[in-house]
Order: C-alpha cells, then structure tokens, then sequence
C-alpha cells in the first residue's frame, strides 16, 4: 500500500540510500602490506642482527642489508603478482566452464542455484520466479552462480601489478626500519641494540594496527608480532655467535 504517497518498494529504497554502511572495502590492499611490512621487518632484522653477532662491521651490515632489502622487494613483489596473476586465471577458467554449464545444462544449473537459495532459508515457491527471473537473463545467472555456487568475485584486472607495487613498497618500508641505525652508528655492537629497540618498538606498532584492521586484538597481535620478530633475530644473532666461536 502507498503511504504518504510512497509504496513499500519506493519507501524500501529511500532507506538504502540514507542508510550508509561503514565497512572496510580494501581488505586486498591491507593483506598486502601486513606481508609486506611483516616480513620486510623480520628478515632484514634476523640478517642484521646475525651479522652483528659475527662481529662485522657497520658498513658491511648495512650494505648486506640494503641488498637483501631490494632483493626481498623483488621477490615478494613478484610472488604478489603471481599469485594475483593465477587467482585471475582461475577465475577465466571457472567462469568459461559455468557458461558453458549454463548453455548446454540449463535445467541441472538451474537447480544448483535452487538449492543454493535453499541454503538461505528460502522455500521452492519463493525461490523458484527468482530462478525464473535468473534464466532470463544469463549474464545476471552466470554471476550468481560465480558467485554464490563457487564462491569466485571478478578480479580486479590491475591487481595483479596492485599486489605487486603494494608488498614491494611496504616491504621496503619495513626493510629500513631495523638497518636505521647502522646508517648512523658506526659500531655494529652498538648499532644492534639501537636497533633491537627500535624493530622491536615498530612491530608491537605494526601488531597493534594489525589486529585493528583485521577485528583480532590490537594487543594480542602487537604481542605475537614482536616476539616473532624478537625470537627471529635472537636466533640469527645466537648462531652467528656460535659458528663464530
């Protein structure tokens, strides 16, 4: 019924267009740089701290941990793309074979999407001119059925390069933190304790935005994170001692 000169469908409408929902869209982007920062504070943090247990030099330090720096961007870099690269060919492939499902066994896909409406609570006539409605419009079946049957979304087509830059970048800015202060110090013995503190300061940093981003707890996560980090380095700086010895 119309009220105040609005129908149901009209009113329902006005609503979802003042209702604004505030939900975290880039959860790609963030899943990025988490591997990006993550790894780009424990690796370099783990070699510089091995090689001041081994007693070299400042400079050497920096220089070998500069090179693993650029050569870790690469890397995970190029396994971001990969993996985007691959997630979009799966994608092409599982979408092809659904259409040609939808083409050649209409009625058997038409129950497929029956059921996954069964799923939801919805009874065989309240489900059935929606499936109706679907095999009218094939483009709108196919993407249901990608969707709800297999759980695939359309990538994004610059992903791939996304990815890439993203753990790239975030990986050298983790990179730097832990080789910081070999930049200014000059004696690696005291280097490595400047920047024990410093990593050890950025991860619980790091842990804690983690875990608000990701809805775990921001103090469990900065916990985790550092002592990660802390026992990554603590073992490279151990072994470097005893193979020196």
């Amino acid at each position: 019924m119309a009220e105040n000169g609005y129908t149901d469908l009209e009113k329902q409408k006005l609503f979802l267009e003042e209702h604004e929902e505030k939900h975290f869209m880039s959860s790609e982007i963030v899943r990025d740089i988490i591997i990006g920062v993550s790894d780009g504070l424990t690796v370099p943090f783990a070699l510089a701290a091995g090689l001041s247990g081994a007693n070299v030099a400042s400079s050497i330090i920096l220089i070998a941990g500069i090179a693993e720096v650029a050569a870790g961007a690469i890397s995970m870099g190029l396994g971001g793309y990969l993996a985007a690269e691959s997630e979009a060919d799966h994608y092409t492939r599982e979408l092809k074979r659904e259409q040609e499902e939808i083409i050649s066994v209409p009625d058997t896909e038409a129950a497929e999407c029956g059921e996954i409406l069964s799923q939801y609570g919805i009874e065989p006539h309240e489900y059935e001119p929606v499936v109706n409605a679907l095999r009218r419009n094939p483009q709108h079946w196919l993407d249901f059925m990608m969707k709800f049957e297999l759980g695939l979304e359309k990538p994004d087509p610059m992903r791939a390069l996304q990815s890439a830059l993203t753990i790239a970048i975030s990986y050298i800015a983790g990179g730097l933190v832990p080789l910081a202060p070999y930049m200014v110090i000059p004696l690696a013995e005291e280097a490595v304790v400047a920047s024990v503190i410093i990593t050890i300061v950025a991860l619980l940093l790091f842990g804690f935005v983690k875990g608000y981003f990701t809805g775990n707890n921001p103090f469990k996560n900065a916990i985790q994170t550092a002592f990660i980090g802390a026992m990554a380095s603590a073992a490279a700086y151990c072994i470097a001692k005893v193979f020196r010895a």
